[in-house]
């Protein structure tokens, strides 16, 4: 393993994707050690973005103390998990149906209480949708780990108060075994709009010199034509290009086939994001859906982030749309860290 810098404080990023959150502890001041990850294509990703971090290909199979003996920490050392697990079983649509509220992801959640249990870091840091605020698992999470002294604050932040160009409400919940730390408060200067973000970006079509922004959903003629007549939304459809399930629900799926505001912040960018059926997807200017690089600016990762094109447009969508938008943890680790400092430092006068 590494050599590790003891001067920083030290975080381990469970379910890490592609990198975001690891990005955002990174600038937030943290060592990211060693992450974990299952699927092959974001792990190569994070890899050429974070080639300093280890990765483990599978949390279940994560043992707690060897991973202390591989990076030289004693129990309760560790001053970060941060966590963010799959929350396909969690969305709002997905849980009226029984089979997939009990998508065995959904206990996922429990691996990450087994690692506290055997690293007992300092903190420790969740991310997910909304709706898992109020799950079960949630609470058994909670009521388990407090019995080793873990304060807890959870909410529902939008990263659109945390510099990311997008409407992105998500569940934070954050554990304290040092004493009890609250959310971060928004940063309204930080505001960006899609304009901010993507404004300054050629057209895919002109000598972009960024194979990324030319990787984008193809479409056929009749589906270009019902993009040119989208100014806002797909209401302003004539009737020949109403798709028929729309005419069967036309209060349904509003923002389907909707155009992007350069003027506010984007919706929340999906793993679907370079598909316009499947949401607010169309570019604010030009007839097209979004290109995967801006939907990964959109997103808030750097333009410099490495993705191989290989994985083609599907899983590179996949894997932008469910990160974690690297402003919004930068955010989260800087307001742990200082909270953290605050706290250590307060314990050390009672001390002395």
């Amino acid at each position: 393993m590494k050599n590790l810098n003891s001067q920083m404080r030290k975080a381990i990023d469970l379910f890490s994707g592609c990198g975001g959150l690891t990005l955002g502890l990174r600038d937030a001041g943290f060592q990211v050690i060693a992450s974990a990850e299952i699927r092959s294509e974001a792990r190569e990703t994070y890899a050429l973005n974070h080639p300093e971090t280890h990765i483990y290909h599978d949390i279940r199979i994560m043992d707690g103390s060897q991973v202390l003996a591989n990076f030289g920490l004693a129990k309760g050392e560790l001053d970060l998990l941060a966590a963010c697990p799959p929350c396909q079983g969690f969305s709002s649509i997905r849980t009226r149906n029984q089979e997939i509220s009990n998508d065995p992801r959904n206990e996922l959640i429990f691996e990450v209480m087994r690692l506290v249990e055997e690293l007992l870091p300092k903190c420790i840091l969740i991310e997910n949708v909304p709706r898992l605020l109020d799950d079960s698992r949630v609470e058994t999470f909670k009521s388990t780990l407090a019995k080793l002294g873990y304060l807890f604050t959870g909410g529902v932040l939008d990263a659109q108060h945390f510099g990311v160009p997008q409407r992105r409400k998500r569940m934070i919940l954050i554990g304290s075994r040092v004493g009890e730390i609250d959310l971060p408060s928004a940063i309204p200067s930080l505001k960006k709009t899609v304009k901010d973000a993507i404004g300054d970006i050629p057209s895919p079509d002109s000598a972009h010199r960024r194979p990324l922004h030319r990787l984008r959903q193809k479409f056929t003629d009749k589906i270009l034509e019902r993009i040119s007549y989208v100014k806002k939304s797909r209401y302003e459809l004539p009737e020949h290009l109403v798709l028929e399930c729309h005419k069967k629900y036309p209060n349904g799926f509003r923002d389907v086939y909707g155009r992007i505001s350069w003027d506010e912040v984007s919706p929340t960018i999906t793993r679907f994001s370079h598909n316009p059926s499947k949401g607010r997807f169309l570019h604010p200017k030009e007839d097209r859906g979004l290109t995967a690089y801006e939907a990964m600016i959109l997103q808030g990762f750097p333009r410099s982030y490495k993705v191989p094109l290989k994985f083609g447009i599907g899983k590179i969508s996949s894997m932008i749309g469910e990160a974690l938008p690297p402003p919004f943890a930068l955010a989260q680790g800087r307001h742990i860290r200082r909270c953290l400092d605050h706290l250590e430092q307060e314990a050390d006068l009672v001390k002395s």
